[in-house]
């Protein structure tokens, strides 16, 4: 299947304002997108996406018939729709709120005003998804690698295992939880634990802690996706658990494909 470039982009832009719709419209010609469907509502934007699909959806987050959460819930429950990736530009800055979105794995999230070079990094984080792209180890077949995704939002796990099967990742085995993941971990062997960080039962510091000290397990590399500030007291503590590499939610696939090469190379050389 031929690559998608930014040009090839068909674009849903769900924006109720019309001067943001302008300017958002602009900032994407500029990118060199060509085909952009404007809507100011959600049921214009379901009505747009039932009639034709799209690539990518670009959403702002409050609407007279309801918030861009309600449509990204709509793409990522929907079998036919669930892999076009989501894009929300938002001037709302509360963090329980951005939460949602990133639990539910939008592919980038811009604030109101943003710069050109934001818009171009989401854009291309979009394409990511869309074009899959094998990742190539020295010493290592990925097709091979078997992976531990730990996350309890199921939209999380299916946007991860989305960006994981991209890059070749096949043998992924899910976990709701910390406690599931260690039961599974108890029973099989992986070569890479994907965790989230806040979960029930048992969160991803205290999974990464039981693989990090047991001896069976300690080899294991681990990537934490949070939507903690790094800089965070718990981001401090995390890291003295031993977990390999951290990453933020959204879950962008450039940095993980940085992220796997080093972890995995290195494994398989140690």
């Amino acid at each position: 299947m031929e690559k998608l470039s930014i040009s090839d982009l068909h674009i849903i832009l769900v924006e109720p304002s019309d001067t943001q719709r302008k300017i958002i419209t602009t900032l994407l010609l500029k990118e060199k997108v060509r085909e952009i469907d404007p809507v100011s509502t959600l049921s214009e934007a379901m009505s747009a996406v039932k009639a034709h699909g799209a690539d990518l959806i670009v959403s702002a987050m409050y609407f007279e018939d309801g918030t861009a959460l309600d449509l990204l819930k709509f793409i990522k429950e929907s079998d036919e729709f669930k892999s076009i990736p989501f894009m929300l530009v938002s001037s709302e800055n509360r963090l329980s709120k951005l939460e949602e979105f990133k639990q539910a794995g939008v592919a980038a999230i811009l604030p109101k005003p943003f710069e050109p070079l934001h818009l171009s990094r989401a854009l291309n984080a979009s394409l990511d998804l869309i074009n899959h792209d094998e990742l190539e180890l020295e010493l290592f077949d990925i097709h091979d690698v078997r992976v531990l995704l730990v996350d309890d939002s199921k939209l999380a796990r299916n946007h991860i295992r989305r960006v994981l099967e991209g890059m070749g990742l096949q043998r992924i085995k899910e976990a709701e939880n910390g406690a599931m993941a260690l039961t599974f971990i108890k029973d099989e062997a992986f070569d890479l634990v994907v965790t989230d960080y806040n979960m029930p039962e048992m969160d991803g510091r205290e999974l990464s802690e039981f693989i990090r000290f047991n001896p069976e397990t300690t080899h294991i590399p681990i990537i934490m996706v949070t939507s903690e500030a790094a800089d965070s007291a718990h981001m401090a503590n995390i890291q003295q658990t031993g977990v390999n590499a951290l990453c933020d939610k959204p879950f962008e696939p450039t940095e993980v494909r940085q992220m796997l090469a080093a972890l995995l190379d290195r494994k398989s050389v140690v």
